[in-house]
């Protein structure tokens, strides 16, 4: 039979009913959006909404495309791409529902169809995820009802992907609660009746994987800087359009061109001081061009001198010959750039080594405090906006303002560093990357494939091991497993197997290779004859003092 392609635009409406019936098979990746895009998407939308005078045809808003393997005569459809943002525009719905009081019938029927004794029809949900995740989903959070218990009382021991699931649906619930009932209900109609998806459906696996490889090849983009390019490089006197369009170019071709892209997606956080809300080179024309108009005068006096300015910050040398190179590698482990427009702003101002030393060491305890605290997209952008308004208008930066922590912004910090740092997924691996770095000798970079956290008191410990001599009680033992005085760093991949091993045995053969271990925090370990309560707590105290020094956190 020859496979069949079909694409259309559809409403959420015509998506989440009998039409499709989702699922995600069990080859594809876990689950793994963060409430970092989970948060991103509902503000987009509560954005969107908020515009919206009116629900006119003339005014959807594309939630991006998904890519299924359907037969037309059937219901059931394949996720191949889309999993993540169907998964989470359903925890979305899920939470809408459960704060929706007597509507929240209406909004179940997107989460899952009724059943039809009389049609021989059997209830089912609209998306099934993952077979070994999809009886968590389905009791927690897409049966009616049953959102604020789980957020109240999340299961133990769960896996990455339901971690992710918890995280989220604590997220949007705790988001939408700050949301008066009338502008809910205007964003579920919003969600339900404007938001489209690009349906590409095929009854064909290998086509639907060719497809998939198109969508997501960007190489075969129209970049928006070669939009760009065409408008201000066209607006040039033809006299001297070449050599112009030489030095875009040459920037292009220096930086390569993701990177390329990222300069540009920067200028305009740089000039408008907001999160970006629409497409690149359309914002990038309403705020960047519009104050520099002459395509001369902006290549001179902002793609140039930004080039520089962005390949010093966001590209260093990473030879460890000074010391602001060395912050910049610190906040380029970070898992967002949002720092990087501040940096090149202040770089651009201020080539002079010494302030701009202080100017990213103040940075990186600012950017590291946020990650940390986990602040949203939303609070970073917000409060680098800030520092680069200061930075604008010539205020003192090093004794107050932006750029500082308050005294309740350090003590937060302090509060989060002792606690269960290892449960913190995104923030453990850079955050113990950056402590190891201050107990090593000043300007060490260690560059491994492979950087991996373990436990020395295990999760599990056997039950005849003297790991339980060491810790008796069982609450003392789960206070400490996952505290930043009991992990270490390897240069390998984790051994469920090694990990319980007695602690002779473990430090000598697991921690380390060739009778040496790269990272100081694990050197710390292997010097130690027992693994006790009292010499994690004097491990624990000497660990939070040296980001306390570093950072200076009162």
């Amino acid at each position: 039979m020859p496979e069949t392609i079909k694409a259309a635009e559809l409403p959420i409406v015509s998506i989440f009913n009998d039409t499709y019936r989702f699922s995600i098979p069990d080859y594809q990746r876990p689950y793994s959006w963060t409430t970092e895009q989970a948060d991103e998407l509902l503000d987009d939308l509560l954005y969107a909404a908020d515009q919206a005078s009116e629900f006119s045809e003339s005014s959807p808003y594309f939630l991006g495309s998904v890519v299924i393997i359907k037969k037309d005569d059937e219901p059931e459809a394949a996720i191949v791409d889309g999993q993540q943002r169907l998964t989470t525009l359903t925890i979305l719905l899920c939470a809408l529902r459960d704060l929706a009081g007597p509507n929240s019938t209406y909004i179940h029927e997107y989460i899952q169809s009724s059943d039809n004794p009389f049609a021989g029809i059997k209830g089912h949900f609209r998306l099934s995820v993952r077979e070994r995740d999809s009886r968590f989903f389905q009791d927690n959070i897409q049966t009616t009802g049953k959102m604020q218990h789980f957020i109240d009382h999340p299961p133990p021991d769960l896996t990455d992907s339901q971690q992710r699931m918890f995280e989220n649906a604590d997220h949007l619930w705790k988001e939408l609660m700050k949301v008066d009932e009338g502008r809910r209900d205007t964003l579920t109609s919003f969600i339900i009746q404007r938001c489209f998806l690009v349906v590409v459906s095929t009854t064909d696996q290998d086509s639907a994987y060719r497809i998939f490889s198109v969508l997501n090849d960007r190489g075969l983009d129209l970049s928006p800087t070669d939009i760009l390019k065409a408008q201000i490089i066209g607006s040039l006197e033809p006299s001297i359009r070449s050599d112009y369009t030489r030095v875009w170019e040459d920037s292009e071709e220096h930086l390569g061109r993701d990177e390329f892209r990222s300069l540009f997606a920067h200028i305009r956080m740089i000039y408008m001081k907001e999160k970006a809300r629409g497409e690149l080179n359309k914002e990038f024309q309403e705020s960047v061009l519009r104050e520099n108009p002459n395509g001369r005068t902006f290549i001179d006096e902002v793609l140039s001198p930004y080039a520089d300015a962005y390949e010093r910050v966001a590209l260093p040398s990473g030879d460890g010959r000074n010391k602001v190179d060395l912050y910049l590698e610190h906040l380029g482990r970070l898992d967002n750039s949002d720092w990087i427009p501040p940096a090149m702003e202040f770089v651009k101002r201020n080539p002079d080594e010494d302030s701009t030393l202080r100017f990213i060491r103040d940075l990186e305890r600012l950017a590291y405090g946020l990650f940390i605290m986990r602040a949203d997209i939303n609070n970073r952008i917000r409060r680098y906006a800030r520092v680069l308004r200061a930075i604008e208008e010539g205020q003192d930066l090093f004794e107050a303002g932006p750029l500082q922590l308050s005294h309740d912004e350090q003590f937060d910090i302090l509060q989060r560093l002792k606690g269960p740092i290892y449960s913190q997924l995104r923030v453990r691996r850079p955050l113990m990357l950056r402590l190891d770095s201050l107990l090593a000798d000043e300007g060490v970079i260690f560059q491994h494939r492979i950087v991996s956290i373990e436990h020395v008191l295990p999760q599990n410990p056997p039950e005849d091991s003297e790991w339980l001599e060491w810790f008796p009680d069982e609450d003392e033992r789960n206070d400490w497993t996952h505290r930043l005085g009991n992990l270490v760093l390897l240069s390998r991949r984790k051994n469920s197997q090694a990990n319980n091993r007695e602690f002779g045995r473990k430090k000598h053969t697991y921690f380390m290779r060739g009778g040496v271990t790269p990272f100081a925090l694990t050197t710390q370990v292997v010097h130690e004859d027992k693994w006790t309560p009292d010499v994690l707590e004097r491990r624990q105290a000497a660990l939070i003092s040296a980001l306390k020094t570093e950072w200076r956190l009162d």
